[in-house]
């Protein structure tokens, strides 16, 4: 994502929205304006989900926090948007973390750590954040053409 003026306005409009559509900006979203486009990592709380911060991929320093009662809520949650590039599980419980990563509906799964990238994992999403992959295997395929050769092997069988 290209940092400019408009990526920078509109990350703010973002964050205006959130305040405006009363969710609690518990830090952050301020401008940042001594050098470049930089903003404050803005933590959004208390939101009804159908808010727009909620629902649109912001590809900027936002995100929203909320508590779930249960580990099916949480999935819930998770999987109740248009899309699903990237999610994080943080847990000491290696069953709960299988489980929900499973269960999950987004590309990338990252379990008690976030944003840890490697040439050896596919990097896509599901849903509206689908379009395209980088990395891995699935990328290299974009630049190759598969094919199958099979030749049979005749050989004689002796019995001596």
């Amino acid at each position: 994502m290209k940092a400019d003026k408009k990526q920078f306005e509109k990350i703010l409009s973002y964050i205006e929205h959130g305040k405006r559509e009363e969710a609690t900006l518990l830090t952050g979203g301020k401008s940042l304006h001594e050098k470049g486009y930089y903003i404050e990592p803005a933590i959004f709380t208390d939101f009804k989900e159908e808010i727009l911060i909620a629902k649109d991929e912001i590809y900027g320093p936002v995100i929203y926090m909320a508590l779930a009662k249960t580990i099916d809520e949480a999935i819930e949650r998770a999987n109740n948007t248009r899309y699903g590039l990237a999610a994080g599980i943080v847990t000491y419980n290696l069953n709960v973390a299988n489980t929900v990563s499973r269960l999950i509906r987004a590309g990338t799964i990252w379990i008690n750590c976030y944003f840890a990238l490697s040439n050896d994992c596919h990097f896509g999403g599901y849903k509206m954040s689908g379009f395209g992959s980088g990395f891995g295997l699935d990328a290299l395929y974009k630049y190759l053409k598969v094919k199958s050769v099979v030749t049979p092997l005749y050989f004689e069988l002796s019995l001596e």
